[in-house]
């Protein structure tokens, strides 16, 4: 590629590692937050889930807002509010100034995202040249979340409003990097009517409440009938939004996107493969910091193998896709994810690091193979005008599953331990949670293996048909 696309590359990569890095970091931090401000447990929990309410909430809406009004100028304008809010959290002296600025800050990614994707995938022209494009994209990506934690635990040691203002330092790199070096995509655009401020309003409530909905998932106990009442209310408003669009002129979404079998299976498997990871590294997490007593830092640069994908996306990844296509590819990075989980059910109180090794290295390998790929192939063949549109869906996948996979591993491990304070519980507990990802990873490679059977009978198909002199 040439110098100017490596360093439009660089600067959206550099956007998606700000993302992925800011939240692992404030996760280590968390505890550092609660001492200082005095935090109470629902109200640091509110910090996390203030997040995840502004990022999945406006996701969809945040990739369409960039195939209407210009993907250049929402990157640009979003990375700015995330610098802002982001400055603002590391100035918070009381907790509902944590949620304000978590809430926006998670609000800004959900516009900037897939603004950055779209980017990536309408600056690059459609095969290798893109595919290795985004696979060096998905890896930086991974490798924020990956980092986040060894920064997060190094910045904490510091002063916990570190992890505030150092994201600022790098959105406003990344910032003046992008101001010139971007520039906006021409792309074909069908006539627009007007802008769908009822599909915007409805889909946006329908995916907050519904975001709220798996956040309360974690404590099952904690008021049921308002955790079915809120789902009930997102998915109600989901059925408004459906309604609308189909008698709009100009809808926000359109539906004939989903006819792709190919996207749909990707976002699924996009869902299963973060609920898998983030259920799995949070009770790793668990497990090395209550159960064995390791510090943040420790913590951190324990599963920093875990980000061997940093190397393998942009390597040996490509050449795989090349060689076998995406779908083998993703299925034997689902598999790797497998054995890896598999191997962690054996864990005790007494394991060596070296022990816990294999499962971190295989859940790079599990990163390196799927994240990328399922990229690719949830925008691949997507008409340009929709290219936001497929990238806020994927990383709406993205950001679901991972809050499913917190809240499921959550609300059994706590339903397994029973109250019960000794280690062996714990330890029991977590054996017994770590079903979770098992079985995400397991469905995820059968969706695989049901893809990879629909592409050999198409193929097939078409060996058949005759061809006319």
């Amino acid at each position: 590629m040439p110098a100017r696309s490596w360093g439009v590359l660089i600067v959206l990569c550099g956007a998606i590692f700000l993302e992925g890095i800011d939240v692992g970091m404030l996760n280590v931090a968390l505890p550092s937050i609660r001492a200082d401000l005095g935090l109470s447990t629902g109200l640091l929990s509110g910090v996390v889930s203030a997040y995840v309410l502004g990022y999945g909430g406006f996701m969809l809406l945040g990739g369409r807002a960039a195939d209407l009004l210009g993907r250049r100028r929402m990157f640009l304008l979003w990375l700015g509010v995330f610098l802002v809010f982001s400055g603002l959290g590391g100035f918070a002296t009381e907790g509902w100034v944590l949620l304000l600025a978590r809430f926006v800050t998670g609000v800004a990614a959900a516009f900037m995202t897939p603004a950055g994707l779209s980017l990536v995938t309408t600056s690059f022209p459609e095969g290798r040249q893109r595919n290795k494009a985004l696979l060096i994209y998905a890896g930086t990506a991974a490798a924020g979340f990956a980092l986040g934690l060894v920064a997060g635990g190094v910045l904490s040691s510091i002063g916990w409003r570190w992890v505030f203002f150092a994201p600022v330092l790098l959105s406003l790199v990344i910032l003046l990097a992008a101001i010139p070096l971007l520039k906006e995509t021409a792309t074909e655009r069908p006539p627009v009517a007007g802008f769908d401020v009822a599909g915007a309003a409805s889909v946006t409530g329908a995916m907050m409440l519904l975001a709220y909905g798996v956040v309360r998932l974690e404590h099952p106990a904690d008021g049921l009938p308002l955790t079915i009442g809120v789902f009930a209310g997102g998915l109600a408003l989901l059925g408004v939004f459906v309604a609308v669009e189909r008698r709009t002129a100009s809808p926000l979404v359109r539906f004939g996107i989903f006819r792709s079998a190919a996207l749909v299976r990707a976002n699924v498997m996009a869902a299963l493969l973060t609920a898998s990871f983030f259920g799995f590294q949070f009770l790793v997490t668990l497990y090395l910091q209550e159960l064995r007593g390791w510090s943040s830092i420790e913590t951190g640069l324990a599963l920093l193998a875990a980000a061997a994908d940093v190397v393998l996306a942009p390597t040996l990844t490509p050449w795989l896709v090349n060689r076998y296509g995406n779908a083998k590819v993703v299925l034997g990075g689902l598999v790797s994810g497998l054995l890896a989980y598999a191997l962690f059910l054996g864990v005790g109180l007494d394991w060596a690091y070296a022990a816990m090794l294999p499962s971190m290295l295989l859940i790079g390998l599990m990163f390196a193979f799927v994240y990328g790929p399922l990229t690719i192939v949830a925008t691949d063949g997507i008409a340009e005008h929709e290219q936001g549109l497929a990238g806020g869906l994927i990383n709406s996948s993205f950001q679901f599953g991972a809050a499913l996979g917190l809240s499921a591993v959550t609300a059994v491990n706590v339903a397994a331990l029973g109250g019960a304070t000794t280690a062996e519980a714990g330890l029991s507990a977590l054996r017994t949670a770590l079903v979770v990802p098992v079985t995400a990873t397991v469905i995820a490679a059968l969706v695989a293996i049901v893809g990879l059977r629909a592409r050999a009978n198409r193929a097939g198909a078409e060996e058949q048909v005759p061809v006319s002199a």
